[in-house]
């Protein structure tokens, strides 16, 4: 077993969009394993890949119970909107309100390059939204408008240390 550590705000990786996986070898197996290991730890909803310093098209997830990965994730079918409080491992001890769709389907591979596809609503929905924000270099921190933006990121100066 294998938990990785966690890149925090301020570490270019996480604001680098990560790369597609092309290939389903062995090294993805044992990615998509730390990645597991690392979403397993308590109060841990998702670990994008560049949470652990790769940045490759990948991330797992652990809502409900229920440990899974995706591999080069597409969002579609966004419904609804729900807002509520959202947090991040890299961002650490912050949490702000936070609008998502209620409900999105996550589109991609497992890692046998078979294809999946989850049906997120409510928390899972949420989950999904965000590890394929880190996909793409961003941090949920920047879907914040306005005195709330402006407060995020004046604690995140202060709390979070540069590397």
């Amino acid at each position: 077993m294998t938990v990785r550590p966690i890149r925090l705000y301020g570490d270019p990786v996480l604001r680098t969009p990560a790369d597609e996986i092309t290939s389903f070898d062995a090294d993805l197996r044992e990615l998509v394993r730390d990645l597991e290991d690392t979403v397993r730890e308590p109060g841990r909803a998702g670990v994008a890949a560049p949470q652990i310093g790769v940045s490759l098209r990948v991330f797992s997830y652990n809502v409900g119970g229920v440990i899974g990965h995706l591999i080069n994730p597409v969002l579609s079918d966004f419904d609804g909107e729900q807002t509520d409080e959202e947090g991040c491992l890299s961002l650490p001890g912050l949490g702000y309100d936070t609008t998502r769709s209620e409900s999105v389907t996550a589109t991609g591979f497992d890692q046998h390059g078979e294809p999946l596809v989850i049906k997120g609503t409510g928390f899972l929905a949420r989950a999904l939204q965000h590890e394929v924000d880190h996909l793409s270099g961003r941090l949920y921190v920047d879907t914040l408008k306005g005195d709330v933006r402006r407060q995020a990121l004046r604690e995140l100066r202060r709390v979070v240390p540069r590397p």
